[in-house]
């Protein structure tokens, strides 16, 4: 596997000056997996301050825990000291540490998997915690005693499952146990942020559906969402199925609104700000909203919809994927049909989606000026309604626009043409 020239700088120039180094957790795991992985950590027996001064760019995130950012020809990465933690009191951070050995500080880590080491140099694997045997087996084990490690930061829970997720693993009996006792645990000493990024990590890798029936198997779905605790899980794994077919590109917060059903947009809006999601995603979600709601109007006859409103639905960039969505929870046969029948309506209106990308109004406010309407709401509504009539009736022509304005109730009354004078 390729690593980054940049990183074993570090690790040789750590050599050089009498520490240890080694490439630790994720990526030596992913590198037995043979699974591409660019995230490189490194744990040394060098204290903080000596990192400090071998390198010249550091950024000091975390020097109580021994964490420095070492910054080489730009690229970041975390160089920590080896260590042993104690007294776990808020369900994250350990209240004291002890700067330790490579071996005690593989320990204290999350799952075997997670707990090896990797020299560069030699090109040499370290295992403390029997850790190769484990991904050779395809097991998710925690490093002792699983309700200890489970309770020191009770993430690692959804970690695991994500983990095993990824992997195709099992997750070992003591470890899933412990899983299981403190499932509803979660909250408040875990932040949301973290349990959202666990999520977006799950979604990354193609393996969020699993991971949220899997959540739901152990009971912590139920613990992050309660107004799903006790659905079944037959239901969940039917409310989620159509997710498989979303565009991988959907944001997060789409996939996890299909858990729930019919919501308002109020409701939708709730759960974004819950889960701290961004304000661009809650714009779609919006959008998303809104655009079902248009194509129930439609296909229950609720109301016409026109043109002008196809066409700046098909003009946003967030249409494509809101509309495959919107398909994914059809039956196939209607799933074909209804992206069809879209395809045909944006292309018919192309001209009047081109229109609206390049802000090129058909009539503009210099020709209304020119033919004797004075800037104001008048101006405005006729504007508004130019381009209706250009969208509607597919005309592109200023001068027949302005012919039919002429013959609406928003040109002047005082306009000898209107009057038929």
């Amino acid at each position: 596997m390729e690593e980054h020239q940049q990183a074993r700088i570090i690790v040789e120039t750590l050599h050089r000056a009498g520490f240890l180094a080694y490439y630790a957790g994720g990526w030596v795991r992913d590198f037995l997996l043979n699974h591409p992985s660019d995230d490189i950590d490194i744990a040394t027996n060098a204290p903080p301050e000596t990192v400090q001064a071998l390198f010249s760019h550091t950024v000091p995130i975390g020097i109580a825990f021994g964490i420095i950012l070492v910054i080489q020809e730009g690229h970041t990465y975390e160089v920590a000291t080896f260590r042993q933690d104690f007294d776990y009191q808020d369900g994250r951070r350990p209240a004291r540490i002890q700067f330790s050995t490579a071996a005690e500080d593989a320990k204290r880590r999350d799952f075997t998997i997670n707990g090896l080491f990797y020299d560069p140099v030699r090109e040499e694997i370290l295992d403390y915690i029997n850790g190769r045997e484990d991904i050779r087996a395809g097991i998710i084990r925690a490093i002792g005693n699983p309700h200890e490690r489970i309770k020191e930061d009770r993430l690692r829970m959804i970690r695991g499952i994500r983990l095993a997720c990824r992997f195709g693993f099992q997750i070992e009996k003591k470890t899933e146990d412990a899983i299981r006792a403190h499932a509803m645990e979660l909250f408040p000493a875990v932040a949301i942020e973290r349990v959202v990024q666990e999520l977006a990590k799950g979604h990354a890798f193609g393996n969020l559906q699993k991971m949220l029936l899997m959540l739901h198997e152990f009971g912590l779905l139920g613990s992050i969402f309660p107004e799903i605790e006790k659905i079944s899980y037959e239901e969940i794994e039917h409310r989620i199925e159509p997710i498989s077919r979303y565009p991988h590109s959907t944001p997060l917060i789409a996939f996890l609104l299909a858990l729930f059903l019919n919501n308002t947009l109020e409701s939708q809006l709730d759960l974004c700000k819950k889960l701290k999601i961004a304000n661009t995603d809650q714009q779609f979600i919006t959008f998303l909203f809104h655009t079902r709601k248009l194509i129930d109007d439609e296909r229950k006859r609720i109301r016409a919809i026109e043109n002008v409103e196809w066409a700046y639905l098909y003009a946003h960039h967030f249409c494509p994927i809101s509309l495959q969505i919107i398909a994914a929870h059809l039956d196939k046969a209607h799933e074909k049909f209804f992206m069809q029948e879209h395809a045909e309506r944006r292309d018919s209106l192309r001209p009047a989606i081109d229109r609206i990308h390049r802000h090129a109004p058909v009539v503009t406010s210099a020709e209304l000026k020119q033919a004797g309407i004075q800037p104001g709401k008048q101006m405005g509504a006729l504007l508004k309604e130019a381009e209706r009539i250009a969208f509607n009736e597919h005309i592109y022509e200023p001068a027949r626009i302005i012919e039919h304005l002429r013959q609406t109730p928003f040109w002047p009354l005082g306009d000898v043409k209107h009057l038929g004078i």
